[in-house]
């Protein structure tokens, strides 16, 4: 079993609180708050202080992500904050984590979209009658997904059940 890192946990801790508002934020307003990249970004700082980060890698993921999220908004497939969220969250992930939150993200995305549609069963029917061509609604707040996957590699890492982060 791995040794319990008390400053990771902290850091673990806080930045799952902070994904939560972020989360939160985004079901409600439909957007990311700055303040809430901001503040994952300091907590990386933090991350790597106690020494939970390849700074090489860390930052390559983070280009990598940002890069892969500046393509995705300008084709309209995510927002802008999303994007910036996933960036410095890759952040945390580095270069050997950052398929598996990719991977955790995107598993949370489906959950995400089939609890939406389930949630809506008429309106999810006449979109489907209508082959696509009605509309659901606001969509899917991909910040929830973002968060979601986050932590499910933060904790992993931290319990010693996922060897990333």
């Amino acid at each position: 079993m791995t040794p319990i890192d008390p400053p990771a946990v902290l850091i673990g801790s806080l930045l799952t609180a902070v994904l939560a508002w972020a989360a939160i934020t985004d079901i409600r307003d439909r957007r990311i708050p700055n303040r809430a990249v901001l503040a994952v970004l300091l907590l990386f700082v933090a991350w790597a202080a106690v020494g939970r980060a390849a700074l090489g890698s860390s930052l390559a993921a983070g280009a990598i992500a940002l890069v892969a999220g500046f393509l995705l908004v300008q084709f309209a497939l995510m927002g802008a904050g999303d994007a910036k969220l996933f960036a410095a969250l890759a952040l945390f992930a580095g270069m050997t984590g950052l398929p598996g939150l990719a991977f955790a993200t995107a598993m949370a995305g489906g959950v995400l979209a089939v609890a939406t549609l389930a949630s809506r069963p008429t309106r999810t029917l006449t979109v489907l009658q209508m082959r696509g061509a009605g509309d659901l609604g606001r969509g899917i707040p991909y910040g929830v997904a973002i968060a979601a996957g986050a932590c499910v590699m933060l904790w992993g890492g931290l319990l010693g059940i996922s060897p990333h982060v």
